[in-house]
């Protein structure tokens, strides 16, 4: 057992922090027992008091940076959150010697690159566990546990809010904008739910988690990303019925020609594991050429399960600081040197099946017309629901499944589909992931 503690400074008392400050102090022996050094907050950075964390005598600093330069602190908790702050406070603690540990998928997406180049210079360590899914430890899971595999594609739940809107819209046929306010009420979205519902946020942990997977460079800029909120109860209905759920998910993948990596509602065929993880939970599906397929599941926010991936990245680093420099797991997971620049396929070449709907007039021919279209394009369909019209209405819902199509042949039949005079409005498509193993 080292007798030498490990001193850690904590900025940021939200959420997080206090949750972090608290687990630490009640797991105080455990922890310690498995870092084999004691782990001693001695310095918090927070502008104002959390009556969620009981601090005691220990030191606060209303000046955050005053943290990052202080010469007893050896590991700075970074969990202010956004990127400006964030990103000039965990750089001064870099330069100033500092290892660092962050729950900021932002700040590890955008700038990661950079920050990790730094850290390097000044040799520290920077971890992010806490960035992606929250309590469940899938970066651990990417950087060591399946190092021994060439990862051939993975696909997360990875944002709780959204999964937790479409399980209320699948469960009680409610509409997105009805469960959307709910969630704010609950806590669940923020006020300005936008990097929630339009898939930033889910965008930002893909990219983390893919260039881990396929031990490329950072690359949050080329990450398409497509939201829920167009979604109807009445494509989740019709998905039910051809036996399908709607997630939002993130996809990264080698295909052959380089990595996709999209963020969108997805179709998932109901009897897969994914498509029943529901509520606030997160999920990632990792395929490995030597395991196969594994499952990571659990709760990706909240203050306790957050603290959880944060103390274990402290006791990692701790251990690491105990055993020197050459045992220290690099931050991508494979060293700088190796890290290829892989091309990121654009969207129109990207090949999946679809679903679409759209509203037709109930008269004979539309049907030919809309299947011509679709040969056309290359296009085969899978399943084709057409409804019974209401009464009073000469126009019906049609549902059309494909096999797999590239998005530029889609959106050449859309277009085409969208200009019949049978048809109305826009049609509603989503992709559709089978995530066979």
């Amino acid at each position: 057992m080292s007798l030498k503690p490990v001193k850690i400074g904590i900025c940021g008392l939200g959420t997080v922090g206090s949750g972090t400050f608290n687990v630490l102090a009640r797991n105080a022996d455990q922890v310690e027992a498995r870092a084999q050094a004691a782990l001693q907050v001695v310095h918090l950075g927070a502008r104002r008091d959390n009556p969620a964390c009981e601090v005691g005598d220990t030191r606060v600093s209303r000046d955050i940076f005053e943290v990052a330069r202080d010469p007893e602190v050896d590991i700075l908790v970074e969990l202010i959150g956004g990127t400006t702050t964030a990103r000039e406070l965990t750089e001064e603690a870099i330069r100033n010697g500092k290892h660092v540990v962050t729950a900021n998928k932002a700040l590890i997406a955008e700038f990661g690159n950079e920050i990790f180049a730094l850290a390097d210079q000044h040799d520290v360590a920077v971890r992010y566990e806490a960035a992606v899914a929250g309590g469940i430890p899938i970066i651990k899971a990417l950087r060591e546990g399946l190092a021994g595999n060439r990862i051939e594609w993975l696909a997360g739940i990875i944002n709780g809010t959204g999964n937790f809107i479409l399980s209320e819209m699948r469960d009680k046929g409610r509409d997105f904008a009805d469960v959307l306010a709910e969630a704010q009420a609950l806590g669940y979205a923020e006020a300005d739910p936008t990097f929630d519902v339009e898939g930033i946020d889910a965008a930002h942990k893909l990219v983390i988690l893919a260039s881990l997977a396929f031990g490329m460079p950072l690359k949050f800029s080329s990450v398409y990303t497509e939201g829920i909120t167009r979604l109807t109860p009445q494509d989740v209905e019709y998905a039910e019925e051809l036996g399908y759920r709607i997630k939002h998910l993130g996809v990264a993948k080698q295909n052959g020609q380089g990595v996709e990596l999209r963020v969108h509602p997805t179709l998932i065929p109901e009897k897969r594991l994914l498509a029943n993880v529901n509520g606030v939970k997160n999920a990632v599906l990792v395929e490995g050429d030597a395991v196969g397929p594994t499952l990571y599941y659990g709760a990706g926010a909240g203050a306790e399960p957050t603290a959880s991936a944060v103390i274990a990245d402290l006791v990692d680093l701790a251990r690491e600081l105990a055993a020197g420099q050459a045992c220290r797991v690099p931050s991508l997971g494979f060293s700088r040197d190796s890290l290829k620049d892989l091309q990121v396929v654009p969207m129109e070449q990207v090949r999946t099946p679809w679903y679409l709907r759209m509203e037709a007039e109930d008269k004979p021919g539309v049907l030919s017309a809309v299947a011509s279209i679709f040969s056309e394009q290359g296009i085969s369909i899978e399943a084709l629901i057409q409804k019974a019209p209401e009464e009073g209405e000469t126009r019906v819902p049609l549902i059309v499944l494909t096999n797999g199509a590239a998005q530029g042949c889609v959106d050449n039949a859309v277009r085409a589909i969208e200009a019949l005079d049978n048809i109305a409005g826009d049609i509603a498509r989503i992709r559709v992931e089978v995530l066979d193993g």
